[in-house]
This record gives C-alpha cells, structure tokens and sequence, in this order.
C-alpha cells in the first residue's frame, strides 16, 4: 500500500467565530474595544504590560468556554484516510480540543507563555489567568506566546516546506489577506488542488486547481471530507 497522502489544511479566524470567538478586528479596526497597537505589539507591551496580559485574561477565559465545531471535528475525521497537518493562524486550541494530531500555530498559542529575557523558555497556561509576577526560571517576566505585529513569524519555514510537499490543499475561515501566511498558496506545487472553504472566496479565478466552496466552515469542511473519503 502507498503511503498515505497528505493534505495541508491553512485554517483562520472564520473556523473559530462559528464556535463564538470573535474574528480578529471589528470593521472599525478595534480589537475587542482596543487599538491593535496597544495589545498586540512589543511596544504596547513596554508601554503597559498590565493591560496587555488583562488583555490576553480575558481572551484565554473566552476561548475556555467555547467548544470545537463540525469544521474542527470534520479535519479529525479525516485524519482517519490521509496525513493531515494544520497550519493555523488562530491561536485559540480547539483544534487541539477537537483531537487533531499535527497542528502548526503560525502566531502563536493562547495557552502558552514565553519568557520576556529567552524565547526557548515556553511554558503552558493552566486555566486562563497569566499575571504580573508570573516568571520563568530564569526569573524574568512571562508574555503570552504570541506573534505580536512587527514580531518574525517564527514557524513560517516549517509551514513552508509542508505546503510544499502538499498532495491536497486546503484553506479554511480565511480571507488570505494576511500576509506571510496567505503567501503558503505560492509554496503548493504547482497542480495540486487547492480547495478554498469561506463564504467570502477571494478573486483566484485564473487558477484552475482552485476550487472554490463558498461556506461557512461548520458546513464547507464535512462536505468535502465526506468528499475526500469516499473516493
């Protein structure tokens, strides 16, 4: 029997709002009532570190008390035909929650802290509160491990080199707008199908390996599963 095909599945912020976690910005451009520069850069965090773990509280404690939805367990069940690996740009854990086995966090996980004076030292967040006071061993500060605006994104690479050894490609909840994830589409070989699931489908018409499923991922996401594995 040949090895099992490999489908990379790029998820964002549309996968998780089905599940109640607000998208990333208002159309006014706050984030939960904050100006982004205030909470998700280094120097908002200089400024007022306060406010910006209270900040990242408040979102750990959301994301607690919502569950995975039919797009989450629709990736695990395919899990069961092919080698799957997520490559998300949330930084909630319901994929993990959902039971997803290879997950690439592209910014970040909620549920983690790093330390604020070595980048190796990371650390998981029981329940939701990280405080002031909180350190690593090396006695510094811990910061949520998250990838801030103007910070390097350090798992690009190892994104990369899934996408390109992709045998299917898969976008879910995300308008490709954001950039260096929305570039992965120019690391798929070229051929391969890439199956686009948003109810917002960008203009990629020129592409003929692209097919286009225009719903939410909650329905988009079982259709074509089911799909995949009847072949």
């Amino acid at each position: 029997m040949n090895m099992r095909k490999r489908i990379v599945v790029l998820t964002g912020a549309g996968i998780s709002a089905e599940s109640g976690i607000p998208t990333f910005r208002d159309a006014d451009g706050l984030w939960e009532g904050h100006d982004v520069m205030e909470v998700a850069t280094p120097e908002g965090w200089r400024k007022n570190p306060a406010l910006v773990l209270d900040f990242y509280n408040q979102r750990r404690k959301a994301a607690l008390q919502v569950e995975p939805n039919a797009g989450h367990r629709a990736l695990v069940d395919l899990e069961n035909h092919y080698e799957v690996i997520i490559i998300t740009q949330n930084v909630d854990n319901l994929h993990e929650r959902a039971g997803s086995s290879q997950i690439i966090h592209l910014h970040g996980s909620l549920f983690e802290s790093r330390s604020i004076s070595d980048e190796s030292l990371v650390y998981n967040i029981d329940g939701w509160e990280l405080k002031l006071g909180d350190l690593c061993e090396k006695g510094a500060q811990l910061r949520p491990n998250i990838v801030w605006f103007g910070e390097m994104v350090p798992m690009m690479e190892v994104a990369q080199r899934e996408a390109a050894q992709a045998d299917i490609f898969m976008v879910v909840g995300t308008s490709l707008q954001v950039y260096p994830a929305a570039g992965l589409l120019y690391d798929v070989p070229p051929g391969i199908p890439i199956y686009i699931i948003d109810p917002s489908i960008p203009d990629y018409q020129s592409q003929p390996n692209i097919i286009a499923i225009a719903e939410p991922a909650s329905i988009g996401v079982p259709k074509l599963v089911k799909q995949l594995t009847e072949v």
